[in-house]
């Protein structure tokens, strides 16, 4: 049997994005806050691994390939509709759009209230489970800034938690 190297990239592929899909939809969806615009960027983005798949597969970290092209996707889809007219409410965090996603809608309502890098920083440091040196090449920062906004980010969800936790336990 004559197997072709195009078949094998296939294959390889294939089994990436199985493995790996459901881990970066929960990143980027950490990120944004929006089920339906992390599983277009998600989309987008290993659409483009594919594209490159030869590059990709080599990168010492390809998951975070993915989260930081969806999220370089977002920034560009973003400067496209600036022009655009806003509508009110538009950035809410609707806790129902979380449905399906593995993540608590209290937790993505309190990472919508972090700084964006923090949420970069949260996404691929918990969410993707990434070491400190892959999360600070991935976002092009040091290490001890990954550290720091990680430190931040984890203080400011556990005070938002805490008094979630504590609203409900009231009623």
């Amino acid at each position: 049997m004559l197997v072709r190297i195009g078949d094998v990239e296939h294959l390889e592929f294939e089994e990436f994005y199985q493995e790996s899909r459901d881990a970066c939809l929960r990143a980027v969806l950490a990120t944004t806050g929006d089920r339906q615009l992390a599983e277009d960027l998600v989309a987008e983005a290993y659409t483009r691994a594919w594209m490159s798949w030869r590059k990709v597969s080599r990168h010492p970290a390809p998951h975070a390939w993915i989260v930081r092209v969806a999220l370089n996707t977002r920034v560009t889809w973003w400067r496209r509709r600036r022009h655009e007219v806003a509508l009110g409410g538009h950035d809410v965090v609707d806790p129902a759009a979380a449905d399906g996603a593995d993540v608590d809608p209290a937790l993505l309502v309190a990472l919508q209230r972090l700084p964006r890098r923090q949420r970069e920083v949260v996404a691929l440091r918990v969410f993707l489970d990434l070491d400190t040196e892959t999360a600070a090449r991935t976002l092009g920062i040091a290490p001890g800034t990954v550290t720091a906004h990680l430190s931040r980010a984890v203080a400011a969800l556990r005070g938002d938690l805490a008094t979630v936790n504590s609203q409900e336990g009231e009623r």
